[in-house]
């Protein structure tokens, strides 16, 4: 009888790296982002390294070796990150606030030209003003742009500000080539991220994004109304102190006029209004 031996399968030293590094990395850090890389740019990863290279760790991996490798990290709640692993895929290790990775990942987009076929990422706006082109064929491209324009010193001039395109609709081929020829990079490019998974909890791209002018305006809104209410009750703070003494000393100054007390801060309004009151009654006195 021949007796088989089977042999374990052998896997390259670069596979066996890569697995050990992402079960490290994923034991070593808090948080766990998954970006797609669709229309993201190489060239738009190397500035990000740096700015991350002391707060993160930026692995570009296939997924199955990803899945293979964090499936048994222990990472409390990694199935909800390898079952999105479709595509290509980015994983960032971070200590980061997830909300501060988005913000400093927003923060260095760039705007780059638009090519036939992409998704506008926000409203596109051609600006009134000289465009610098000589007027020809261009006129044409600009009435299917329904742009309106004049001619003015040999040049092209746009009539006035003009959407084009509104965020979501898809940039024509036509209008890409008249928007390079005008200078205008209308596409917002950068790393997003599709979700974060933090200490088992799991962060979407659409729970990441903040309105922080909207979040400044309600903060100022809510101070405003506080300190309103912290001088009207008269509680005093750091804040409110400042204005409850100057209400109460305008307050405290009409009701000495109103008795006719004569304090030293009101006596000269007393008397004026003293005499006021006699020019009346000598007026009366002399129609009677």
């Amino acid at each position: 009888m021949i007796q088989q031996q089977q042999q374990a399968k052998v896997y390259p030293e670069k596979k066996v790296r890569m697995y050990r590094m992402l079960q490290e990395e994923a034991s070593r850090y808090r948080a766990i982002a998954l970006v797609k890389m669709d229309k993201v740019r190489s060239t738009q990863l190397m500035p990000l390294r740096k700015i991350l290279a002391d707060e993160a760790k930026m692995i570009m991996v296939k997924n199955r070796l990803a899945v293979k490798a964090l499936s048994g990290s222990g990472v409390k709640g990694i199935e909800k990150i390898l079952k999105e692993m479709e595509g290509q895929n980015l994983l960032i290790f971070t200590n980061m606030n997830p909300f501060k990775l988005q913000m400093l990942l927003e923060k260095n987009k760039v705007y780059l030209p638009a090519k036939g076929g992409d998704v506008a990422t926000e409203d596109i706006v051609v600006p009134a003003g000289n465009t610098g082109l000589a007027p020809g064929p261009i006129l044409s491209e600009f009435r299917e742009a329904k742009i309106q324009t004049k001619i003015e010193e040999g040049t092209v001039w746009i009539a006035k500000d003009t959407v084009v395109a509104k965020a979501g609709e898809v940039i024509s081929m036509k209008l890409a080539s008249l928007l390079s020829k005008l200078g205008i990079k209308p596409i917002k490019a950068g790393v997003n991220l599709h979700m974060v998974l933090e200490d088992g909890l799991v962060y979407r791209s659409e729970d990441l994004k903040l309105d922080i002018e909207a979040y400044r305006k309600s903060i100022e809104e809510a101070y405003s109304n506080a300190l309103t209410l912290a001088v009207n009750a008269a509680y005093p703070t750091k804040e409110s102190i400042a204005m409850i003494v100057s209400r109460a000393y305008s307050n405290a100054l009409t009701l000495a006029v109103n008795a006719a007390y004569p304090a030293r801060e009101v006596i000269r309004e007393l008397l004026m209004l003293a005499e006021a009151h006699a020019q009346t009654i000598a007026r009366q006195a002399n129609i009677q």
